[in-house]
């Protein structure tokens, strides 16, 4: 071990405790009402937290500028959540490096640009991505400046193969996102530029899977985008997007794919040799997938049936341990000297644990955008593999038990100085919209929050209980007043988005110092200072550039 990565002995706390890092995923602090699903359910466990000592609870920010998105409107998500948990500080994130990128014009300037434009001459740009301005995967008006700024350096033919939103926004809302962008397309064709839209379908069916959960997903899009082969045909994207709409029980997530043909029958964009193609994308997780469909030789999820020699770019690269893809326009944030790095470089042993739908966010996103052990010797991960072919409010409580059971098993076997795990069932169940699920949901997740608890209480030690952002604390859409916002018909509209409420942090234990509580000059934390508290809690100072830790000890 380097001197370097030697932590200072906390002056208060000891060492040796246990200490429990749970993570419950969507669970956000907002008004009690019947749309808070939080409040609505059973959660004993959470509920004695939030009762118990003011000293122990507090609520910390997980949205906007603490996780290092671009503004306060910007609500948080779970890749950016565990970065910050994890890294302790604050890195620029996803949508903000892409912003500066652009605003500067430095993405013209990088290897990824330089790399698609080879292509422009002879070739057509494919940009792929999901449509909306909600600002979780990717952002419209970011897709509008990339087509400005390919269609200036050069690109004389463009296709955009656009995904519908509904999750992140309203459902209904995609009609009005494509007429945005259709509009622009026509009058880059007014400068001379042949660019129009080519495919499309839902995001929840064609090609934003992830996590290996369904290649049918990707598959559809293949066919769509690449063999210019769909169930629908269009001339025009705004009408056949209504059409699509127009079907009973229709939603923006699941519309099914479609190409555009022109009047022959032909489809306008396959994507063919000597093409480009970028994923506009800048949040990973769903892009993974059809990253590898593009940029791998061996692929055998699925036949691809042609597959064409194309230059293939990310937004970002969307997996920093697997350099993929090996091209991307915009550098990611150098997340170094992770808490996690750091704790194990000083002897801590660690166990962590989700099932496969946030398994990577307690480890991957948790350590830096980084896969793998930083030292096997000392590094248990352990996936319990989510429910595949289902929607989650169809099986509400999902693994969250079983996942309770794996922690307490390893908190009892002593083996370990640090158990963190992630419980996902608020915001998995949150994003259906399915409010009764949703409450079941909670119950379960509460369940498993007392295991782990119980399982602490036992062997002496210390537990952090905390959030990555929120969801099910708030289901409906509200107005400037805070009511529900209906609907043209009168009803209430769901909302299936996290939100920018902030989060809960919980500490206590047997093993937790006497006199150790939460700092009261530190009115605004965030997640980025969870971090600090952790490595206090095992007995340690953390470094001097990490964000405030949010405790203190006070001589009682």
């Amino acid at each position: 071990m380097g001197s370097s990565w030697k932590l200072a002995d906390h002056p208060k706390l000891p060492k040796g405790k246990t200490v429990a890092v749970v993570v419950l995923d969507g669970w956000g602090e907002a008004k009690p009402d019947q749309y808070n699903c939080i409040h609505v359910a059973e959660t004993p466990t959470m509920d004695s937290l939030k009762k118990g000592d003011p000293d122990k609870w507090r609520l910390v920010k997980a949205h906007g500028s603490a996780v290092g998105l671009p503004t306060e409107d910007d609500m948080g998500n779970s890749e950016v959540g565990h970065n910050a948990l994890g890294a302790g500080r604050i890195f620029a994130q996803g949508a903000k490096l892409v912003d500066l990128a652009l605003e500067s014009g430095k993405i013209y300037d990088g290897e990824g640009f330089k790399y698609i434009s080879e292509c422009f001459e002879k070739g057509t740009l494919h940009l792929i991505g999901l449509l909306s301005d909600g600002g979780v995967h990717s952002r419209l008006d970011q897709l509008l400046l990339l087509l400005k700024g390919s269609s200036e350096r050069g690109a004389k033919r463009i296709r955009v193969h656009i995904l519908t939103d509904g999750r992140d926004v309203l459902d209904g809302s995609s009609v009005g996102f494509v007429e945005t962008l259709e509009n622009y397309l026509a009058e880059l064709r007014g400068k001379g530029v042949d660019a129009q839209i080519a495919s499309g379908g839902g995001r929840m069916y064609v090609t934003m899977d992830r996590y290996e959960n369904d290649w049918e997903v990707v598959k559809r899009g293949w066919d769509a985008q690449v063999l210019g082969e769909a169930p629908f045909k269009f001339r025009n994207a705004v009408e056949g997007v209504k059409q699509l709409r127009a079907a009973p029980k229709a939603s923006d997530q699941y519309l099914p794919p479609f190409v555009i043909a022109d009047e022959s029958g032909k489809p306008v964009g396959p994507i063919v040799d000597g093409d480009a193609v970028v994923t506009i994308n800048f949040r990973a997780d769903r892009m993974v997938m059809v990253a590898k469909a593009f940029e791998y030789e061996d692929f055998d999820k699925f036949d691809r049936v042609r597959v064409p020699k194309i230059r293939y770019a990310g937004m970002l690269q969307y997996d920093g341990e697997l350099k993929l893809p090996s091209h991307y326009l915009v550098s990611p944030p150098e997340i170094d000297r992770t808490s996690g790095e750091y704790l194990v470089h000083n002897g801590i042993r660690t166990f962590a644990c989700s099932e496969t739908v946030k398994f990577g966010h307690v480890t991957f996103f948790w350590n830096g955008n980084r896969s793998g052990y930083f030292n096997e010797e000392l590094e248990e991960y352990v996936e319990i593999p989510s429910d595949s072919g289902i929607t989650f409010n169809v099986q509400p409580k999902m693994k969250a038990l079983e996942i309770g059971e794996k922690v307490r098993d390893a908190i009892l076997s002593g083996k370990f100085d640090q158990v963190r795990v992630n419980i996902p069932n608020g915001d998995m169940v949150g994003h259906t919209g399915d409010i009764e699920a949703t409450v079941v949901a909670c119950k379960a997740a509460d369940e498993a929050v007392k295991m782990i608890l119980d399982a602490i209480e036992q062997v002496g030690g210390i537990y952090v209980v905390t959030a990555d952002h929120g969801n099910a604390e708030d289901m409906v859409k509200r107005n400037k007043t805070g009511q529900p916002q209906l609907d043209k018909g009168g009803k209430i509209q769901i909302l299936t988005s996290h939100t920018c409420q902030p989060v809960p942090i919980a500490i206590g234990g047997p093993g937790l110092a006497p006199g150790c509580r939460f700092r009261r000059d530190i009115p605004t934390g965030g997640l980025a200072n969870v971090a600090a508290t952790v490595m206090n809690l095992h007995g340690f100072e953390a470094p001097g550039d990490y964000e405030p830790t949010l405790i203190e000890v006070v001589d009682i």
